[in-house]
Parts: structure tokens; sequence; C-alpha cells
């Protein structure tokens, strides 16, 4: 008796515990259906509405930002002020060392030398950046930012010290007054970002465009 009601309390189990029923078809097709039009209104919001509305504000509030900070002479692209070039002619302002791949201010390859502090690499780069520099004027100290280079290596500008440091050089080679190119130099100082982010600073490529415009009504 004991064994009989054994078995049928063991069956009763098996019973309770066996697999569900399988999910009929048409369940299915019910969570398919709002699964996918979900993927589509998203997409659709996420991948057309919103970028249309963020290009269309930009275009709108700010069109030269948004189209690179481009230069232009007349309807020719001389560059952005946002990524710098090499100058190096003695009759422009010279930018920042770059230490990017294959040439200076390749933008295709941004990034700094990696090289630290105290690197031997380094120190023998600065003392040579120097060197160049020479003969350092009386009363001057080289500026930092002509002797080491960015972290992206493709930074626009360089702080009013580095650019008045080259007043001298620059006013020689395009046989101007020393103050004339001083001048030129002050009108272009930038103040921090709002007033309080970064350092004062100045465009390379606008302070050499002003110069070649300067030259171009001699």
């Amino acid at each position: 008796m004991k064994l009989t009601s054994a078995l049928h309390s063991a069956e009763l189990a098996i019973s309770q515990t066996a697999a569900p029923a399988a999910m009929p078809a048409t369940s299915c097709r019910g969570l398919l259906r709002p699964a996918l039009t979900l993927l589509v209104l998203l997409s659709a919001l996420t991948g057309l509405a919103y970028p249309a509305l963020i290009t269309g504000l930009a275009q709108t509030l700010f069109p030269f930002q948004a189209n690179g900070s481009l230069v232009r002479d007349g309807e020719r692209v001389v560059g952005s002020e946002l990524i710098g070039q090499s100058f190096t002619a003695a009759h422009y302002f010279h930018g920042r060392p770059s230490a990017t791949a294959e040439r200076p201010y390749n933008a295709m390859a941004s990034g700094g030398s990696n090289l630290g502090p105290a690197n031997p690499e380094l120190v023998r780069q600065v003392r040579e950046r120097i060197a160049a520099l020479a003969p350092v004027p009386a009363g001057q100290t080289v500026p930092l930012d002509l002797v080491t280079s960015s972290a992206s290596g493709l930074d626009p500008d360089i702080s009013p010290a580095a650019a008045f440091y080259q007043v001298a050089r620059v006013a020689e080679a395009r046989r101007l007054l020393p103050e004339t190119v001083a001048q030129l130099v002050r009108d272009l100082i930038q103040p921090p970002q709002w007033g309080m982010f970064g350092e004062p600073r100045v465009n390379v490529l606008q302070l050499n465009r002003r110069l070649d415009q300067l030259a171009s009504r001699r």
C-alpha cells in the first residue's frame, strides 16, 4: 500500500513539473511587431531627426565653426583656425614644434612625442630647438612653447610671449619697423576662453595672413 502511494506521488510530481507547452506562433508575431516598430522609430529619431536638428542649429547659429573654421583668401581655402601649419620662412611667424608622424602638422596623424620630461631624447630636441633660435635677444628668455610640441602636434596658436619673441626676426626679414609688427601681434591676442579657461593666445595663421596683407598694401 505504501509503495503504491509513493509511486502515485512521484507520478503526480512529474506531471506537475512537465515542460510548458510551446508558445503559439501568434504570440511570437505579437512580440516581433512592436520590437521592429521600436527599431524603426529609434533609427529615424537618432539616425535622421536628431542629426538633422543639430546640423540645422549649427549651420544657423555657428556657420563658421560648423564648417571647420576655414580661413579663406577670396574663394581659396588657405587653412583652418583650428589646425596649425608648418611655417619655416624667416618672414613668417613660426608655430610650435610638431611631433606628428611623417611630417610636421600632419593632420592625418595627430599626436605628441610621448617623451617624458627626463627623457634624454626630449632634452636633446629642446636643446637643438633653442640653438636654432639663437641668438636670444638681450633681456629675453626662450618661450617654452617655441621649443616643445603640443599633445596633438596640431596647435594653431602660440603664446603672446612666443609671438613677441619673433617680432625682431620677422620685422628684419620684411623690412618693417619692429613696432609695426608688434602692433599686429597685440591686435590679434585672444583672451582666455570665456575669460577664465586657458591662456591668452595668438593664431599663427591669422597673424601671417595679416603680415601678407600689410605687405600687399605697401
